[in-house]
C-alpha cells in the first residue's frame, strides 16, 4: 500500500518521480532533458519563502496571514497578549466556540468564557464564530483558507493543505507573538513528497488512507518536524472532503505541515463557498528536490482501523478479524502503562468470531464531513442501527453542512436508521462527549485515541477503548448491529454528491470585526477567568528535583494535561495545574507543589532543603542557594505528542516547574510551549541510561551564563540517596528570542522587559 523511500527525489513535471543513487537520479534527469531544482521548487517552499522576513541561511522568521483559536484556548491566549501590550488584532484572528460549547461543566464557567471572547473580538477587532455554528478547522476551511497564504492556529490540527494552505497548529504563546507582530522561528524544514497514485476501491475513505500513512511513517519517527507536500497522478481522483479527510490527519504523522498540489476541483471548492479570488494553481517547479518521499497506492488502500492506543497503531479490518488476539496486544500495553490500577479488557468483544463494538461516532473537523456522512446514510438507508448495546452519533462540521445534509434528506434517513445528530462539536474527540462505557470499545472517525483522552479515568479504575476507523466501515458496522465490519465488505449504493453552501448562516450569526476594533469597549470577566500568576527569571544556577518519570515510549500532552472536563479550567491557571498528570502520575502536583513551597522559602531566605541538597556538590551551599533556582522537573522519553495546547507546559510552571529531561521532544510545538514558558528543554544523548526516581535532584550550574552564551552541552550533576553522579544534558538550537525568553523566566516577561525598555 504504502512506499517509504527515505533518500532524496527529484518530481519532473509533478508526477515523474526521479529516484535512486545520486549517479542514477543525475542521468534520469539528463535524460528528460531537465536540470536538478532544489526544495525552493517545492509548493512548500514557494509559500514559505513568501512568509519569510529572515535573511539567515536555514532559518526562518514566519508571519502568518491569519490565525484562529476555540474556546479552550483563546482566553489564555489574550490574557497573556494584552499583559504583553496588545491593542489591536494586527491579522484576521477568528475565535471559535466547539470545545467548551456544551456549556454544562463548571456552572457557568464555559459561557463566561464565550462571552470574554466576544467581548475581546469586539475591542481588539476579531472575528467571533459563536457555538456550536462550525468546528474551528471546518470554519477555517470555509472561510479563512486562500491559496498561498499560511494561517496559525491554537489546535494541533490546523491543517488546509488540501486548499492549497500552509497552516500550522502551535500553543498559544507562538499566536500571542502574531499579535504583537513578531514571527514564528524555525529552522528551514525538510519536504517529503507524499506521491499518489490511482484512485481507491468503492468502501474506502480518507480516515483508511490517513491510518495507513501513520501506521507506516510515526513509530520510526520519519516524518516528524518535517513538511508533507501531496502530489502525483492519484490527486485528482479524490474529491476535496476526501483530501481534507487524509490532510487533518497529518498532524498525527507529527510533521510540521502540509501542502498539496490545487486543480479543478479546488478551484470548485472555492466558487462553491463564494470566494474563487482565493483560489490559485500551486504545482511544484519542473524538478523539485524533496528530502524524501513516501508513495501511496490508493487502488491497494483497505479499510483500516487504528486500535488503542493511538493513531499509528494501524491494521487492516481484515487482518484483525482474521487474528483477534491482536486485542490482547492492546490489553498488554494497557497492563504496562497503567498497572493494577484498571483490569482493561477488549478480547472480551470477541463472540463466536466476530468482533462486536459498543459504540459509533461520525464526528469533527475529520469525520464530519459532508461526503463522509452522507456515504454512510447510503449504507444505511432504510436499515436499522438496532437496539442493543451499540450506538450511532453524528456531529457535523459546520451549521453550513448540516443544513446541505437537511435539504438532501441525509439527515432524516440516518435519523430514521436509530443514528443520533448531534451539535456541530468537537467533544467526542477529547473526552467532552459520548463517553464510552468502561472497557467499551468504540469506532470514531474522530482524530485521536490516546488513553484517557476520550473521557476515561485510569486513577479512577475507568477505562475504555478508542479505535479510529472511517465514517463508511463506522456504518458498515451499524448496519450488523455492532460487529466490525469493513465497508468494502458490504453494497454502498450511489448518492448525490451535490452539495450548496449557505453563506447566510454565517453572515447573520459570526461577528466580523476585523480592522473594526472598539478601543473603549470592556473586556467582560467571568470568575473563573484569572491572570497568570508571577513568573520569576533564570537564576545563576537551577536545582531541580523529578516530580515525575515516565519510561513510556512517547507521554502525550493528554497525558500532561488531561482533556474532557478539565478544559472548562483553562482560563484559570492555578485550577486548571490542579488536573497536570492527574490520569498518569498522580503525584505529581502533590510533589511539585511541596517543591513549590521549599522555592519560595528559599526566596524568603532560607530553605533546608536547597541548603542540605547543595552542600552534597559545594562547600559553600548556603551562599550557593542565594543563587539557586528550585523547581520541580518532568522526566519522558519522548513527551509532547498530540495537542499544541500550552497548558501542557504552562501547568507546570504554574506548580514551579522549571525543566523537562528527554531523549528527544515528540514535537516541535511542545518544545516551543516550554520555551515560552521558561521551562528549560532538556535532552539527553540517546546512550545515556536515565533511571533516576522521583524525589531525586539534577544540579545545574551557571545554567543562566551557559543559556545566555548560548552554550548547547551543559554539564550538571545528579544527586540521589546513593551519592552524586555526572550528567550531560543538552539545550540545541535556542533562537536568540528563544534564549532571552528563558532567561525573563517566560514570554509574558519577555515582552514586559521590551516595553520597560
Amino acid at each position: 500500500m504504502i512506499e517509504v523511500i527515505e533518500n532524496g527525489v527529484y518530481l519532473v513535471g509533478g508526477e515523474k518521480l526521479v529516484e535512486g543513487t545520486a549517479e542514477e537520479k543525475k542521468a534520469q534527469l539528463a535524460s528528460l532533458g531537465v536540470e536538478a531544482g532544489s526544495r525552493n521548487d517545492t509548493i512548500a517552499y514557494g509559500i514559505l519563502n513568501s512568509h519569510n522576513i529572515s535573511s539567515e541561511e536555514g532559518k526562518m522568521k514566519i508571519r502568518f496571514d491569519s490565525m484562529i483559536s476555540h474556546d479552550i484556548t483563546y482566553v489564555g491566549i489574550i490574557q497573556t497578549a494584552r499583559a504583553s501590550g496588545l491593542k489591536q488584532f494586527p491579522i484576521p484572528y477568528a475565535l471559535t466556540n466547539c470545545h467548551n460549547s456544551l456549556c454544562a461543566v463548571g456552572g457557568t464557567i464555559n459561557e463566561d468564557d464565550h462571552v470574554f471572547g466576544l467581548s475581546a473580538a469586539k475591542k481588539y477587532g476579531g472575528i467571533y464564530v459563536p457555538a456550536n455554528q462550525a468546528v474551528i478547522h471546518q470554519y477555517a476551511r470555509e472561510m479563512m483558507a486562500k491559496c498561498g497564504s499560511m494561517i496559525l492556529g491554537s489546535d494541533s490540527h490546523t491543517r488546509y493543505g488540501a486548499l492549497g494552505t500552509m497552516a500550522v497548529g502551535e500553543g498559544g504563546p507562538e499566536l500571542v507573538k502574531q499579535l504583537l507582530k513578531n514571527t514564528w522561528d524555525i529552522n528551514a524544514p525538510q519536504v517529503v513528497l507524499v506521491y499518489l497514485e490511482n484512485a481507491p476501491k468503492r468502501g474506502i475513505g480518507p480516515h483508511d488512507v490517513a491510518i495507513a500513512l501513520c501506521g507506516k511513517v510515526f513509530k520510526e519517527g520519519l516524518v516528524t518536524n518535517k513538511v508533507l507536500e501531496f502530489v502525483g497522478p492519484g490527486v485528482k481522483n479524490l474529491s476535496m472532503d476526501f483530501r481534507i479527510g487524509i490532510d487533518v490527519m497529518t498532524t498525527e504523522t507529527a510533521c510540521l505541515s502540509s501542502i498539496w498540489e490545487t486543480d479543478e476541483k479546488v478551484k470548485e471548492f472555492y466558487s462553491i463557498h463564494g470566494r474563487p479570488q482565493d483560489y490559485k494553481e500551486l504545482r511544484p517547479g519542473k524538478a523539485a528536490y524533496y528530502d524524501m518521499a513516501v508513495k501511496i497506492d490508493l487502488s491497494k488502500i483497505e479499510s483500516m482501523i487504528a486500535l488503542p492506543f493511538h493513531p499509528s497503531n494501524a491494521y487492516t479490518i481484515h487482518e484483525l478479524q482474521a487474528n483477534p488476539e491482536i486485542l490482547k496486544d492492546v490489553e498488554a500495553a494497557a497492563k504496562a502503562q497503567f498497572g493494577d490500577k484498571v483490569d482493561f479488557k477488549l478480547y472480551d468483544k470477541v463472540k463466536d468470531g466476530k468482533i462486536y463494538v459498543d459504540q459509533g461516532i461520525i464526528a469533527g473537523c475529520a469525520g464530519g464531513m459532508f461526503e463522509n456522512i452522507c456515504e454512510a446514510a447510503a449504507i444505511l438507508d432504510g436499515k436499522s442501527t438496532g437496539d442493543g448495546y451499540f450506538s450511532l452519533s453524528v456531529y457535523p462540521s459546520s451549521v453550513p453542512v448540516n443544513l446541505a445534509l437537511i435539504k438532501n434528506g441525509v439527515q432524516g434517513k440516518l435519523l430514521e436508521a436509530g443514528a443520533l445528530f448531534k451539535p456541530c462539536f468537537c467533544g467526542p474527540c477529547f473526552g467532552a462527549g459520548d463517553v464510552p462505557a468502561n472497557n467499551g470499545l468504540s469506532i470514531r472517525h474522530t482524530t485521536r485515541n490516546f488513553p484517557n483522552r476520550e473521557g476515561s479515568k485510569p486513577g479512577d479504575g475507568q477505562l475504555s477503548g478508542v479505535a479510529l476507523v472511517d465514517a463508511r466501515s463506522i456504518a458498515a458496522t451499524a448496519l450488523n448491529k455492532g460487529v466490525l465490519t469493513a465497508a468494502t465488505d458490504v453494497e454502498i449504493p450511489e448518492y448525490d454528491k451535490t452539495y450548496s453552501f449557505e453563506k447566510g448562516v454565517y453572515e447573520r450569526r459570526v461577528y466580523q470585526g476585523f480592522e473594526k476594533p472598539e478601543k473603549d469597549a470592556e473586556l467582560k470577566f467571568g470568575p473563573n477567568i484569572t491572570d497568570w500568576p508571577a513568573m520569576y527569571a533564570l537564576e545563576d544556577n537551577l536545582l531541580v528535583k523529578l516530580a515525575c518519570v515516565l519510561h513510556d515510549e512517547v507521554t502525550t500532552t493528554d497525558e500532561l494535561i488531561p482533556s474532557g472536563e478539565t478544559s472548562s479550567y483553562r482560563s484559570n491557571p492555578l485550577r486548571l495545574s490542579e488536573f497536570a498528570l492527574s490520569r498518569r502520575e498522580p503525584q505529581y502536583v502533590p510533589r511539585a507543589k511541596a517543591v513549590a513551597a521549599e522555592e519560595k522559602k528559599r526566596r524568603e531566605g532560607f530553605s533546608a532543603e536547597v541548603t542540605e541538597v547543595l552542600s552534597k556538590v559545594t562547600d559553600n551551599a548556603q551562599e550557593v542557594a542565594k543563587h539557586t533556582q528550585f523547581g520541580s522537573c518532568v522526566f519522558a522519553n519522548r513527551p509532547g505528542d498530540g495537542s499544541a495546547r500550552e497548558q501542557a507546559a504552562s501547568c507546570q510552571k504554574v506548580l514551579g516547574g522549571f525543566a523537562n529531561i528527554c531523549y528527544e521532544f515528540a514535537t516541535k510545538r511542545y518544545r516551543s510551549n516550554c520555551i515560552n514558558w521558561g521551562i528549560l528543554p532538556f535532552t539527553l544523548d540517546k546512550e545515556t541510561k536515565f533511571d533516576y526516581l522521583p524525589g531525586d535532584y539534577v544540579f545545574v550550574p551557571s545554567i543562566r551564563e551557559a543559556i545566555k552564551n548560548g552554550k548547547e552541552e551543559i554539564p550538571a550533576k545528579v544527586i540521589t540517596e546513593k551519592g552524586v553522579e555526572d550528567i550531560t544534558l543538552y539545550v540545541k538550537g535556542l533562537t536568540e528570542d528563544e534564549k532571552t525568553i528563558i532567561l525573563e523566566g517566560c514570554l509574558m516577561n519577555y515582552y514586559k522587559a521590551q516595553a520597560e525598555n
